[in-house]
């Protein structure tokens, strides 16, 4: 391919090749040229112009395929543009002839084709530079349409479109003509040719005033009827050029001359009402009642419905959201005008009703939801109010009104629901979307917009009913402080109005979808809600019986309560559960006998109210079992099955009972057998075994013969269908922004799809993915659903004998059908089996024998040639789940063998595509089937129905069946993968750009070609050089493919390029083609564009960046296909692409393409926010500002100065939102919530690069150097700024977000001095603004999450020591005591607006922050009493500047000090709480039954995670209390206060009969001890994995805290208490690397060798004191080793102490281990360096050793102490001893000499017993210290001083032998003749 890079087509390369490789070298080259041309000079183009000129235009004859004549048309076009334009008039008048040509064979088309595609893009390139020659072109292209076929048409439209393009207004003499022929088109038969129509008409309306002015009446009316017939890409293609048009009228102020007579600007209304006229009528009768209208006998198309829909948001899209806003009252009254009954006969019929009512909702919801910005939005809610109370007027009217027109009336009420149901839902979903932004809509009480919908809760409409409990529950969703007010409301009036019919259901309705929004609202409700709602539904259904004529509503009602109290989850229902077993028990008759009794004695409406409340109360057992899992226990689960074979025999008799009653039953008995069916379905089928003969025969009975004859498949059969296959079917299956509408084409004529009425039990359940509100489709069509579903389970439950039966009963009602019904049933019965083998093979099971499996094998290979291609479709999939099932390779050999015979002998077109898709999919459950035989037979087969040109069907499900096989046969298809490329490559150069549906094909193949290529496409050979080149050409046609899926393909496909081979995907080009993309009106295609991002981002974010920002710059003229486009562009120019993205997201409603286009956008900011960070701080900053609501910023109260700074703060920020351009106008909070993270990831990645950003002197002299150095430091301001606004805003996550934020900016920069101002730090001059932030925080109606969030940023701030004046930070405090005085309010002020565990949190976070302040005045304090003692040795010269800081210190504890006495019983009591919550579950019945202090039982689950979340730092708080009282307790008897005295053994045997009862305070002190320890034991025995480093810290300082004063040490001194502590304690430090939890662990561990040497001097002064010191000298020995020398690991202190020190030490210093010091490793002898955490870890170690002496007794000291403390010490000091610059020692050599000199002068060295053992112990390590100083490179200074050490701590016998004295007085004078100064130095001093 190499060979086709140059200027002239190398001809001689060329000929050599085979005639396909020859198109592939031709396209190669084209796409080289289109490249260079460009960019070569004019000289080389001129010189070779003749010569290129030749070789294009030869081309055009050669046939060429489509992507190829536009590349050469492209080139030719450049070509004369760069070039000179002499010859141009030949190659236009050859096009022209080529195209007069009378040769109409096939063969010549492509040479016709080439011509016209040619003419077309030069004109475009060349414009008005061609003179008048376009005339008769145009009327020559104009000519050869009247006898060209469909492909030369479409074309012709395409390329008169690009001359329009080229000539402008230049071309208005043909624009009459032009116009013609585009009419004639745009109803033309090929759907591709009135795409291209569209196109063309929306490229003349530039120009041509008469398609907007005189003509406009007809334009729309041809519109309309292009949209009858018309598939999914001409209702696009049409609806854009209808929407402008109509924009352009309304708006284009004409001026020329000639046409002014005639111009006529239409005004809103009339736009609208041609609209309206078209959306009511169709295209039959324009702007007149035909006569079919008049008779009543039309009903409108649904295709011209749809696409009139989608023209009504083009038309307002295009005016934009500013024209929306001003006209929005009139645009909405047009709208809901199309739903009201005047026009009664475009909804004569329910179905038309939810039709057109979905399509209104569509309008509004893409207009006002996608458009307008949120306060736009609210401005819209209020119009929609307004609409709504208008129509209440006009029902209540009706209602009371009982004169003579009463006839009128009803039909008022009626006509007035249409239009309810649409402004309800609208309203529903604006304030769904707008969140707790929408707050001040709902506080507006003129507006009144809850009186509003709770008033039309009583419409006489059902549906009307359901859509106002549907808002409320939106409602409730957006506001959750809402949820409990509404719902005390409703039961309030439901109980009130108990006795109306429209009251019962409507309130009922509305408590049920307020329970169902319960659970998308954190908050949740208070527990008792849960009973009030319960006894309500009992008194329904109990008063049921007693008026006849509210019996159905208040049954209906009351078990709808019941299902609907089910969603609140296992914590609320287990309360309920016996009261609602008793009424499921009741409501179903004992036996079958009473079901008999019940037969013979009612009527119809008895009946229909027992059918009812039966079908409620399976409704409710099915919402517990699918919600509270937990609670189906053995016990509860029999309780449930009683009842069930009663309710199975009435679904028996349903059908007699029917017969005897009539139709008024049918309804009500369908509901009954969906809930059934739905409630079997979801139980495990062993419960209802007895029953599974009569319920399978009740669902082959609904599958053979249902009651409707709609076709059931597309709702039945996508699932059921694997998604990628789906993809054949069109895009009415796949995901577009306008599925809510389409859906009803897809469903078929007889249904517009689902809508709440059809089912009230919908409205409290979770919706379906993508819907806004639940669709229920009608009762008969769900029990089909349901029954397919419940078959699925059951059959593959049955014993394999009856399986047989059964399949064959199926049969046999499929073979007696005819018709459309056959084909009705066969859909059912092929949808129940597909789903019951999904079921056995997801457990395994197996089909059963031979016959069943050749029964099975007869009813799909029915369905596989179905004339319906779903059901073909389905059928594949049923096959291959089939052979899985088996699992036999002979079954699934034999199948294939079916396929080919088909295949081989089939010519009709359902056979092939069914047949072919089935052999790909049987490879998708069989991980590939082994043979190479059969994988060569199946692509050779689908290799020739892929070249069947005469059927794209075929070819399309013949490539697609290719995919699947090239995909799923893994390496076996190695040898396959050229042949296939090149049949790819092939197919994409030569099928027509009309067949789409083979395009997409073609890609998917050759996405599967790439990925079983892989990595190997990064080698350099050859053949992969040759594939790889294959693969890049055949994603350069895709691309270049008019069809936006086949682009999505072709991105798809270059992402799975750059991720196997980067280096070859021309990444400049691929980025252009997605910026193209980004605002495509394909969703698919937009999913394509950012998935690729988001991929590409990763690896190299900053190219991406620049390519798109430079190709804007560039602004090629083929970069802006559409004007929504051009936004984007200067977007990117203004904002780069990571603005235009953020901007996307604002707009998008796309759930998935949101998360991806966060994760790109994520990504570039982590690899590139640190190199630009003005760039997108500024980002961040215009989205926080865009819409920051300043009312609230100015509101704050005024104390003091505050004031000025406040209002300047709120004037700096409006000045910034400049009007004139604004990136972002009005962002949603979703999008300010995403820039508020950013901003906090932002802090976070400069936190890694370096320390500059958070050092303002650093950060400023940087930049002075050089100015394009950027720290986050210089932009304080605006980080404390977006923080700010976003912490101030409506929205609570918003508030929460911009809480966080400022948390981290005040923890991040508290310490980075300010340079100016000495002594001050840099955040000081924002503590207005923080305060400001916080203030709203603590008001009365904040939620309590978010004043638990600003409790932490408040305690973060007062921590942070930012200011030290204390009347500053008294602003601050008092936001904290205002919440600590609700706290000590208690339960009973809590408000009862959210569930009880919010309160905990609330309360929690409260206590937490005061810890938090505490903690830090206790550590201020402290670290400056240090400072003073430092200050007394140095003299008085710091005193005075000591004196200010610890004003500061003491001033902060003051403030704390006051409420001291109230926070310690808070806490100890949340410390209770925390103890009792942490037992394990088994302990669980010791419980308080009320709850804790500060939870309630109820709620303890979700109480909890608060505890673990504020546990840790209450409990530092609570022991550094305890410790400042010294736990000080008061002695009756002597009326002192003193130190509680140590429990000495003399103390121990009191009786304790003569203890008072009441707790002494002794008790108490014990008690609070144990619980601290307790909670800290448990906790650090095992931290879980993810417990957070600050707990274990703060755990571990609590207990320093605790052992600090005597007392406590007086508890484990002696005690086995405190072995168990340093077990723990070693644990902890093997498991936790984190230096500074082992630093903190070694404290406590040698507080606790404290306590145990306070023990052993108590009790050798105690044994002194009673023994008297006569008898001193056989005083018992204390300490541990007693008299024989012995350690008992386990029990014994010292040894634990011991293994915890050599564990740190052996940690850092692997060479003190004996055993490793035989390795290799070690042996080397290099001394290591230790970091700092290792030094100080390591002196902290020896410290401890010292220390263990004193609780030895000298046989255990001499026996299994000493050697090894000697051992440790020396080896510290040999491994460590390493010389320093300017003579320092290094910390472990100071703290071992230290430790070394503590040990020698011990006085068990001097003891009687134990004295020669010491010395000859000494010796020894003396003699070890001096061989150590043979080492080399070792520090003699060191060294010295360990002798010296020696020499001066021990007595003289242990260094005056003869041999250790002349070895030292030997170092000595080595050392003397040393050349180095400093140890001279050293050893003279």
């Amino acid at each position: 391919m190499e060979l086709a890079h140059s200027l002239l087509l190398n001809e001689e390369a060329y000929n050599q090749l085979g005639e396909f490789q020859k198109a592939e070298f031709i396209f190669e080259w084209l796409r080289f040229l289109e490249k260079l041309l460009p960019v070569t000079s004019k000289a080389d183009i001129r010189e070779n112009q003749k010569k290129l000129v030749e070789q294009l235009t030869s081309l055009l004859n050669s046939s060429p395929g489509p992507p190829t004549r536009r590349l050469v048309a492209k080139n030719l076009a450049v070509l004369y543009s760069t070039g000179d334009t002499f010859s141009v008039y030949q190659t236009i008048d050859k096009c022209n002839e080529l195209i007069r040509s009378k040769d109409d064979s096939p063969s010549y088309l492509p040479t016709k084709l080439a011509a016209v595609v040619c003419l077309g893009y030069l004109y475009k390139k060349l414009g008005r530079i061609l003179g008048n020659s376009f005339t008769d072109t145009v009327g020559n292209v104009l000519k050869a349409m009247k006898n060209a076929e469909s492909q030369g048409r479409y074309e012709i439209m395409l390329s008169l479109q690009n001359i329009l393009n080229g000539l402008g207004a230049a071309a208005i003499p043909c624009h009459r003509d032009i116009y013609k022929a585009a009419r004639s088109c745009l109803t033309d038969r090929s759907m591709a040719v009135r795409c291209a129509a569209a196109k063309c008409l929306l490229e003349l309306q530039n120009e041509a005033v008469f398609m907007w002015s005189t003509d406009l009446d007809s334009v729309v009316t041809l519109c309309f009827k292009s949209f009858e017939g018309s598939n999914y890409d001409v209702r696009l293609a049409v609806s854009k050029l209808l929407g402008t048009v109509l924009a352009r009228a309304l708006t284009s102020k004409q001026t020329t001359a000639s046409t002014r007579h005639n111009f006529r600007r239409i005004s809103l209304e009339e736009a609208m009402e041609l609209l309206g006229t078209g959306f009511l009528r169709g295209s039959c009768g324009f702007l007149r009642a035909s006569g079919d209208m008049l008779k009543g006998t039309s009903s409108v198309n649904r295709d011209v419905r749809v696409g009139v829909t989608q023209t009504y948001v083009v038309f307002v899209s295009t005016l934009g959201a500013q024209w929306l806003e001003r006209n929005f009252s009139a645009f909405l009254s047009h709208t809901l005008y199309l739903v009201s009954q005047s026009h009664s006969k475009a909804i004569q019929s329910q179905m038309d009703a939810i039709g057109c009512r979905r399509c209104v909702s569509f309008i509004l919801r893409a207009t006002v939801g996608g458009l307008l910005g949120e306060k736009a939005q609210i401005a819209a809610a209020k119009e929609i109010c307004q609409a709504i109370w208008k129509l209440k007027k006009v029902v209540d009217g009706a209602v009371s009104d009982s004169n003579l027109e009463t006839k009128i009336s009803t039909t008022d009420v009626t006509a007035s629901q249409h239009v309810l149901v649409c402004a309800l839902q609208e309203l529903g979903s604006l304030i769904h979307g707008l969140g707790t932004t929408a707050a001040p809509l709902l506080q507006d009480s003129s507006t009144g917009v809850l009186e509003a919908v709770i008033s039309v809760i009583l419409h006489p409409s059902i549906s009307v009913r359901l859509t106002a409990a549907w808002c409320l529950r939106c409602i409730a969703v957006a506001l959750p402080s809402y949820v409990s007010l509404l719902l005390d409301r409703c039961i309030e009036r439901l109980t009130t109005l108990k006795s109306s019919p429209e009251a019962v259901t409507g309130y009922s309705f509305a408590v049920a979808a307020l329970l169902g929004a319960v659970k998308h609202c954190p908050l949740g409700i208070p527990h008792g809600k849960g009973k009030v709602i319960m006894t309500v539904a009992e008194d329904l259904l109990c008063s049921a019986s007693q008026n006849s004529r509210i019996s159905l509503q208040r049954t209906q009602a009351g078990w709808l309560l019941i299902a609907a109290l089910m969603t609140l989850g296992p914590a609320v229902v287990q309360h309920h559960l016996p009261r609602m077993l008793l009424l499921w028990k009741c409501i179903f008759p004992s036996s079958p006998k009473d079901l008999e009794t019940e037969k013979t004695r009612g009527d119809s409406f008895t009946w229909q109210v027992t059918l009812e409340g039966r079908a409620g109360a399976l409704c409710a057992i099915k919402s517990f079992v699918s919600h509270c899992a937990g609670l189906l226990t053995d016990e509860v689960v029999q309780r449930l099955l009683p009842p069930l074979p009663s309710a199975v025999d009435l679904l028996t008799q349903l059908s007699s009972i029917n017969k005897s009653y009539g139709n008024s039953l049918k309804t009500p008995s369908t509901v009954y057998r969906h809930k059934l069916y739905e409630l079997l379905a979801v139980l495990p089928p062993k419960t209802y075994e007895g029953s599974f003969w009569a319920v399978l025969k009740e669902l082959v009975a609904d599958l053979t013969v249902p009651d409707s004859q709609i076709d059931t498949s597309t709702f039945l059969l996508p699932p059921l269908c694997h998604e990628n296959d789906l993809l054949l079917l069109g895009p009415l299956l796949q995901e577009t922004d306008h599925r809510f509408i389409e859906e009803q084409l897809l469903l078929g004529n007889s249904i517009a799809g689902g809508s709440l009425e059809y089912d009230p039990y919908s409205i409290y359940e979770k919706v379906a993915k993508g819907d806004s509100v639940p669709k229920p489709l009608p009762p008969v069509l769900s029990v089909i659903s349901a029954a397919t579903r419940l078959f699925g389970v059951m059959f593959s439950h049955v014993a394999e004998s009856h399986r047989l039966q059964v399949l064959e009963q199926l049969l046999n009602s499929i073979k007696q059908t005819k018709g459309s019904r056959q084909q009705i049933v066969q859909l059912n019965v092929v949808s129940a089996f597909s789903t019951s083998l999904k079921h056995l093979a997801n457990c395994k099971g197996s089909l059963g024998p031979e016959e069943v499996r050749r029964s099975a094998l007869t009813l799909v290979m029915g369905a596989l040639e179905s004339n319906n291609p779903l059901l073909r479709c389905a059928a594949a999939e049923c096959l291959a789940r089939l052979a899985q099932v088996v699992s036999d390779t002979a079954f699934t050999a034999g199948l294939a063998q079916v396929s080919f015979d088909k295949l081989k002998s089939a010519r009709d077109v359902v056979s092939r595509t069914g047949h072919s898709l089935a052999l790909g999919c049987l490879y998708r459950y069989l991980g590939g089937i082994g043979s190479t035989q059969h994988l060569n037979a199946c692509v050779g087969i689908l290799y020739t129905l892929s070249q069947d040109s005469t059927s794209p069907d075929v070819q399309a499900w013949a490539l697609h069946s290719l995919s699947l096989i090239v995909d799923l046969a893994g390496p076996l298809y190695h040898m396959h993968v050229e042949s296939t490329l090149s049949l790819v490559l092939m197919l994409l150069l030569t099928v027509p750009p009309a067949y789409t549906e083979v395009h997409q094909s073609l890609g998917r193949c050759l996405n599967a070609l790439i990925t079983t290529l892989g990595p190997e496409l990064q080698g350099s050979s050859t053949t992969v050089s040759s594939l790889r080149t294959s693969c890049l050409l055949g994603c350069a046609v895709m691309q270049d493919n008019p069809d936006c899926l086949v682009q999505a393909q072709a991105i798809s496909c270059l992402q799975q390029l750059h991720m196997f081979a980067p280096r070859h995907v021309n990444l400049s080009s691929l980025v252009s083609c997605l910026c193209v993309n980004l605002c495509s009106s394909y969703l698919l295609l937009r999913r394509a564009v950012a998935a690729c991002l988001r991929q590409l981002v990763q690896r190299e974010a900053a190219e991406v960046s620049e390519y798109a920002v430079a190709l804007v710059k560039e602004n090629r003229e083929d970069f802006t296909p559409g004007d929504t486009l051009f936004l984007a562009d200067v977007n990117i120019r203004e904002i780069g692409l990571e603005g235009a993205l953020l901007g996307l997201l604002d707009k998008e409603l796309d759930q998935r393409l949101c998360q991806d286009i966060k994760e790109t956008l994520t990504h570039m900011l982590t690899s590139m926010a640190v190199e630009k960070l003005s760039f997108w701080l500024k980002l961040c900053k215009d989205v926080l500002a865009a819409s920051a609501d300043f009312s609230t910023v100015v509101s704050i109260d005024t104390t003091q100065e505050e004031e000025t700074a406040k209002v300047d703060d709120a004037s700096i920020l409006t000045s910034d939102s400049d009007e004139r351009f604004h990136p972002f106008s009005n962002p949603r909070w979703s999008t300010r919530v995403f820039a508020a993270e950013c901003v906090c990831k932002i802090i976070s990645q400069c936190e890694n690069a370096g320390s500059a950003h958070f050092d303002i002197t650093l950060a400023q002299e940087r930049k002075q150097r050089d100015s394009r150095d950027d720290f986050l430091v210089l932009h304080l301001a605006d980080l404390i700024r977006m923080a700010f606004m976003a912490a101030t805003d409506h929205s609570d996550q918003l508030r929460l977000s911009g809480l966080q934020t400022l948390q981290i900016v005040v923890r991040k920069f508290a310490a980075v001095p300010e340079p100016e101002f000495p002594g001050h730090v840099i955040l000081e001059q924002y503590q207005a603004n923080v305060g400001a932030a916080l203030r709203p925080a603590f008001a009365p109606e904040t939620p309590p999450d978010v004043t638990a969030k600003a409790c932490q940023v408040c305690s973060a701030w007062i921590a942070s020591g930012v200011v030290s004046d204390l009347n500053d930070l008294r602003r601050v405090h008092q936001l904290l005591v205002s919440s600590l005085l609700k706290v000590q309010a208690g339960k009973e002020a809590q408000s009862q607006q959210y569930n009880e565990s919010t309160s905990t949190m609330e309360i929690l976070a409260v206590l937490k922050a005061w810890a938090e302040v505490y903690i830090v005045a206790v550590e201020k304090q402290k670290n400056q009493s240090d400072a003073h003692n430092h200050c007394f040795k140095i003299g008085n010269s710091a005193e005075e500047n000591y004196r200010d800081v610890t004003s500061s210190a003491s001033g902060l504890l003051d403030l704390v000090q006051a409420d001291l006495g109230t926070l310690s019983k808070l806490w100890l009591a949340v410390l209770q709480d925390f103890a009792l919550l942490t037992l394990p579950s088994e302990y669980a019945s010791q419980l308080p039954a009320e709850g804790g202090t500060f939870y309630t039982a109820e709620t303890i689950e979700n109480a909890r995670p608060h505890y673990y979340n504020s546990w840790a730092l209450i409990l530092y708080a609570t022991a550094l209390w305890l410790t400042s009282t010294g736990f000080i307790v008061v002695d009756p008897d002597e009326g002192v206060t003193n130190l509680s005295r140590p429990v000495t053994p003399t103390t121990m045997c009191q009786d304790s009969s003569t203890r008072p009862l009441v707790k002494s305070p002794e008790d108490v002190n014990t008690d609070r001890f144990h619980l601290i320890l307790g909670i800290s034991v448990e906790f650090l025995c095992s931290p879980r994995s993810d417990a957070a480093m600050e707990n274990i810290i703060a755990c571990l300082h609590a207990l320093q805290a605790l052992f600090d004063v005597p007392w406590p040490r007086s508890k484990i001194g002696g005690d086995q208490l405190g072995v168990e502590l340093l077990n723990v304690l070693h644990r902890l430090i093997l498991t936790r690397e984190s230096p500074d939890i082992q630093l903190a662990a070694l404290e406590v561990v040698q507080l606790i060798l404290f306590a145990a040497q306070e023990h052993v001097k108590e009790k050798r002064r105690s044994a002194e004191v009673d023994d008297g010191a006569a008898e001193k000298e056989t005083l018992p020995e204390f300490g541990e080793g007693k008299d024989t020398g012995g350690l008992v690991p386990g029990k014994s202190l010292v040894f634990a102490t011991l293994e915890l020190c050599v564990c740190i030490l052996v940690r850092q210093l692997p060479q003190l281990n004996p055993k490793l010091t035989c390795s290799p490793a070690v042996q080397s002898g290099k001394h290591l360096l230790l970091s700092e955490d290792g030094s100080r870890l390591v002196a902290a170690a020896l410290v401890i050793l010292s220390d263990v002496p004193a609780i030895c007794s000298p046989e255990g000291m001499l026996i299994s102490v000493l050697p090894t403390i000697l051992y440790l010490i020396i080896g510290v000091l040999k491994e460590t001893a390493v010389k320093l610059q300017e003579g320092q020692l290094p910390l472990t050599v100071a703290a071992s000499l230290q430790a070394l000199k503590g040990l020698l002068s011990s006085p068990m060295a001097r003891a009687e017993k134990s004295r020669t053992a010491w010395t000859d112990l000494l010796r020894s390590a003396l003699v070890t210290v001096l061989d150590y100083g043979l080492l080399q490179d070792r520090d003699e200074v060191s060294l010295l001083t360990a002798i010296t050490v020696f020499i001066m701590s021990t007595s003289p016998e242990v260094t005056t032998i003869e041999c250790l004295q002349k070895h030292c007085i030997e170092k000595f004078k080595i050392t003397l003749d040393s050349k180095d100064p400093l140890v001279s130095i050293e050893l003279y001093t």
